[in-house]
């Protein structure tokens, strides 16, 4: 089973796009993945039409009563498993702090025998509290998007700063993909942050694939519907169909 956490400490970057849009092309595929919305906006369960309504009935539950993520899970229309978001999330780093018995929960809980059926996909919030590092800790490979424009890219570093810093707690480096979104070759800008990047990333820790910027691919969570079942012809699908390919292709994915 694959976990893979999508994660940048800047908002707008296609952060929820990308979990959306992979689970989808992962289910496209012939698997059955799991996503889990560890962002307190709920942004992702939203799109799935499967938010909490309770907060007993999300992950909070997880972890703040140690309730089973097989019994927070739901399957959403698109045939997707969810464990949803709530607000109360914003609250758990004053509730647990972050003790490694902490930040290593989910990691736990997702090694377990009867853990959530895989592939995984983590959509977090843009901030390094509890939630995001029990993300980092869970997963076998980070995915970083990283919209064309210079704010992004400098998120990007500090995403690259952040990751190395847990590098001794791992006794490894954090295994990571940056994906660069909102990608416009007739844009200066565009070209010009695909060529920073190279500067400022390892080059084979940068996805092949490029998100390009498309209206059909924007409007797509507004109407609550991944880009393969909204517009399964545009851009958009062809763009994270790819990504999906060369995750497999890297060996991330079956």
């Amino acid at each position: 089973m694959t976990i893979i956490a999508v994660f940048n400490q800047k908002g707008g970057v296609g952060k929820t796009t990308t979990a959306l849009n992979l689970l989808a092309a992962i289910a496209q595929r012939g698997n059955r993945p799991t996503g889990i919305d560890l962002d307190p906006q709920g942004h992702l369960s939203h799109i799935f039409g499967a938010p909490a309504k309770h907060v007993d009935d999300s992950v909070y539950s997880f972890f703040v009563q140690q309730r089973p993520l097989a019994d927070i899970a739901c399957i959403t229309k698109s045939g997707v498993v969810l464990v949803p978001s709530h607000m109360e999330l914003s609250k758990l780093d004053a509730i647990l702090g972050k003790g490694i018995n902490i930040v290593t929960r989910l990691r736990h809980a997702l090694r377990t025998p009867d853990a959530l059926p895989g592939p995984i996909v983590i959509d977090c919030n843009p901030l390094l509290n509890v939630l995001s590092l029990n993300a980092v800790f869970a997963a076998d490979l980070v995915v970083i998007p990283v919209s064309a424009d210079y704010l992004s890219l400098k998120s990007a570093g500090q995403v690259e700063r952040a990751l190395n810093a847990l590098e001794p707690v791992f006794k490894q480096r954090v295994p990571r993909r940056y994906l660069l979104t909102r990608y416009d070759k007739r844009r200066r800008m565009s070209g010009a942050i695909a060529e920073r990047m190279k500067e400022l990333i390892r080059p084979e820790e940068i996805c092949v694939t490029r998100i390009r910027e498309a209206v059909r691919l924007a409007e797509s969570p507004a109407v609550g519907l991944d880009i393969f079942r909204h517009a399964p012809e545009s851009r958009g699908a062809e763009d994270y169909a790819a990504f999906c390919d060369e995750l497999v292709g890297a060996g991330f994915l079956n």
